[in-house]
């Protein structure tokens, strides 16, 4: 019989408590966090999804999604940036299970410390994975040069590594997706960061634009040339499963702790009208049940998609419309829930102090993260309805 994973044996609930101290104080500040990540750090945190022959901690992407979650619950901005640290990890493990080990490097680098940032986004792009901006130059050597903005460049900070695509335009197999690892102190003064992140929400994952002014990197650091545009490819597979299901993980752990609260403050307010407690309302009883009854719908997809994805499971054409559906209903719902919770909590919650209104603002971020709601719809409108006619 299989012992089940406990997540509070990497993060016990001492360390939580420090992590949702400090996570008001990063919020107030717009601050990254530091402390949170150095904590981590000495966890081991950073290589939950290394294998155990690389130097990690061997878990799967199930597992990894329940540790997110008990992250977020506690701190959701420090848990959606390092989010996509473990992206990377998660990529390289995918692939690596599928018998493709070209992320090798990425498994080595966060065993030995390295903290990789996730270089995708571009101001415009919503071609996402499938098409990019920033110009890759080949060097002739197997090397490319880079060139563009990546925005929402989370870790800002503190990366040391940044996984990133580009696209190559000149070789003679041209167009080809190039996706790469650039070290930060290698590339010097030719990637800058904005200090541009002042954000209603989420604010201390420091998700500043990075400029790519002429990047050059070796053969040894290009990971992957695909097609553009939807490719099988398993670092096209790897993004969107890893990314997704734990993006809607972290989620799920915001509309989780909404919900405590919600049921914490309305245990101890009392009417001066009826003379009990709110908890006895039939109508805050109703929105606490409704938050509820909408959460507990997200767990089972959560744990059987990221279980699929552990035992290669095969979806085939059905897994991204299955990712980015779980993607989308873990958003939207931890976004009913928290906004039924400060509902049900009264106009205390209206005030800053109060974490109810710190988890409604960074709740929010969920919206714009890939896949959007209408993405997602045309993702699953094609898997059944087929493509669009031209």
């Amino acid at each position: 019989m299989t012992t089940a994973f406990d997540p509070a044996t990497i993060l016990p609930d001492d360390l939580l408590a420090r992590f949702r101290e400090r996570a008001a104080a990063y919020d107030a500040e717009n601050r990254f966090f530091d402390e949170d990540l150095a904590d981590l750090r000495s966890a081991g945190y950073l290589k939950i999804l290394v294998p155990t022959d690389r130097g990690g901690l061997g878990l799967g992407l199930e597992q990894a999604s329940q540790l997110q979650t008990r992250l977020a619950a506690a701190a959701p901005a420090t848990a959606l940036a390092v989010n996509m640290h473990l992206v990377w990890t998660g990529v390289a493990k995918v692939m690596r299970d599928r018998g493709v080990d070209a992320l090798a490097q990425v498994q080595h680098g966060a065993a030995a410390g390295e903290l990789y940032a996730f270089g995708i986004s571009e101001a415009g792009n919503d071609l996402v994975l499938f098409g990019s901006d920033t110009a890759a130059v080949p060097d002739g050597e197997g090397g490319y040069t880079f060139s563009g903005t990546k925005i929402f460049t989370s870790l800002a900070p503190a990366w040391t590594e940044l996984g990133m695509h580009g696209l190559d335009t000149t070789s003679a197999d041209a167009p080809k997706m190039v996706y790469a690892v650039v070290n930060r102190a290698a590339a010097g003064d030719a990637v800058q960061t904005r200090d541009d992140w002042d954000t209603l929400g989420m604010r201390a994952t420091q998700s500043r634009t990075t400029v790519l002014d002429s990047v050059h990197v070796g053969a040894d650091r290009v990971l992957r040339r695909v097609d553009p545009g939807p490719n099988p490819d398993p670092i096209v597979f790897g993004i969107f499963s890893v990314f997704e299901l734990l993006l809607a993980s972290v989620y799920a752990g915001i509309a989780q702790r909404a919900l405590e609260l919600a049921v914490e403050t309305v245990g101890r307010r009392r009417s001066k009208k009826s003379g009990t407690t709110y908890s006895q309302d039939p109508d805050i009883r109703w929105r606490i049940a409704s938050a509820a009854l909408a959460l507990d719908a997200i767990w089972p997809q959560l744990s059987q998609l990221t279980r699929d994805v552990d035992t290669l499971a095969d979806h085939g054409a059905r897994w991204f419309s299955l990712l980015a559906g779980a993607k989308v209903r873990a958003t939207e719902t931890a976004k009913y829930v928290v906004d039924e919770a400060i509902r049900c909590s009264g106009g205390s919650s209206y005030y800053t102090a109060n974490e109810l209104s710190r988890l409604y603002r960074d709740v929010l971020a969920g919206l714009f993260h890939p896949s959007d709601d209408e993405s997602a719809h045309n993702t699953v409108a094609s898997y059944w309805l087929g493509p669009l006619e031209a």
